[in-house]
């Protein structure tokens, strides 16, 4: 007899247009304006960006981080000091669902959104899909799961990160996984499943962490404004201010030092008062990258920042005929931050 469960999830496949058949070709691209496709531009625009990087060496190796989704002319020198300094021959990336996206799938909860495109766009030409997606498809219990091709092509905040992964990287293989909204329970359940299936996967095919395998994870920090229904301390400099103060707080709290389950049980409750894209799959990525590296390794992870800031005080890069623009406005009454993280054995 079928569960509950599985009944929610059969009907959801069926709204979200999912196909059970893999391979269908590439995806295109969501955002073509606050993210740059074309190699020249991609170029160009990494040229100016280290020449402005003053981020100190990051420690190594880099078995996982936080890198943001925002408009490259805005969080460009938050990317930068990121993925200059991955390399990795495969990407396991945990994106966003967002409200928008959500509203159109059908609103699922307590699951993780896969896709069966064979490859994704990126600035050097398509992106191959490792096969640890088949893997964790064929693995993973199926109430944990949904595969949607929609989800996918309508979401914006894994392919945010793949021009510059694949920049750096141009070898990559990715493996997109949403994740939805859920219970802090929940997530330490699909975590530990999915830990042991990508642990397994990286002992057969004789992976390193951080350097054959990178576990990546996409989330814009406060999102300050009415806009976003979220002005606690008014919408002048002093609560601009106090609204970044508090971003650096939990940063700090939760995202560096020992990644500790308890810490990131903590974090999900610090999220209850701001705003943050990564409100899940920051703490699912994190319980997933320290249960892989625990298994891997036999080490825990260090979490350290590398920088943070927001739309309000970096404004647009000053260049031009760019082939890219922004998607949304900033000032004191509407900004967005965003941080880089990575996370290390320790």
């Amino acid at each position: 007899m079928k569960t509950r469960q599985h009944l929610f999830c059969y009907a959801l496949m069926a709204a979200m247009g999912s196909s059970m058949v893999w391979g269908q070709g590439e995806r295109d691209v969501r955002d073509n304006v606050g993210f740059c496709w074309n190699l020249d531009q991609m170029e160009r625009l990494v040229s100016y960006l280290e020449q402005e990087d003053t981020v100190a060496a990051a420690p190594e190796p880099i078995v996982a981080a936080i890198s943001p989704h925002d408009d490259y002319l805005y969080a460009g020198r938050i990317y930068e000091p990121l993925f200059r300094r991955l390399r990795s021959k495969e990407a396991v990336i945990f994106g966003v669902t967002h409200r928008t996206v959500r509203m159109e799938i059908g609103d699922p909860e307590g699951v993780l959104l896969l896709d069966d495109f064979q490859t994704w766009r990126g600035v050097r030409g398509p992106v191959p899909i490792s096969p640890l997606r088949e893997v964790i498809e064929k693995r993973l219990d199926r109430k944990y799961f949904l595969v949607s091709n929609k989800a996918q092509d309508l979401e914006h905040s894994i392919e945010a990160l793949v021009p510059f992964l694949q920049y750096y990287n141009p070898d990559v293989a990715i493996t997109p996984i949403m994740v939805t909204a859920m219970p802090f329970e929940r997530m330490q359940e699909i975590s530990e499943a999915l830990a042991g299936i990508i642990a397994g996967y990286a002992r057969e095919r004789k992976l390193t962490l951080g350097k054959d395998l990178v576990i990546l994870i996409s989330s814009d920090a406060n999102h300050y404004g009415a806009d976003f229904d979220n002005k606690p301390f008014g919408d002048d400099e002093a609560a601009h201010e106090k609204g970044t103060r508090g971003d650096r707080v939990i940063a700090r709290d939760y995202l560096t030092g020992g990644v500790a389950e308890s810490k990131v049980r903590d974090f999900t409750v610090a999220m209850d008062k701001v705003v943050w894209c990564g409100r899940y799959s920051i703490p699912f990525g994190l319980l997933t990258a320290e249960k892989v590296c625990r298994e891997v390794e036999g080490k825990n992870l260090k979490g350290s920042v590398l920088t943070y800031s927001d739309t309000y005080s970096e404004g647009a890069l000053p260049l031009r005929k760019t082939g890219m623009g922004t998607t949304a406005p900033f000032s004191l009454k509407h900004w967005v931050g965003f941080l880089s993280a990575v996370f290390t054995p320790k």
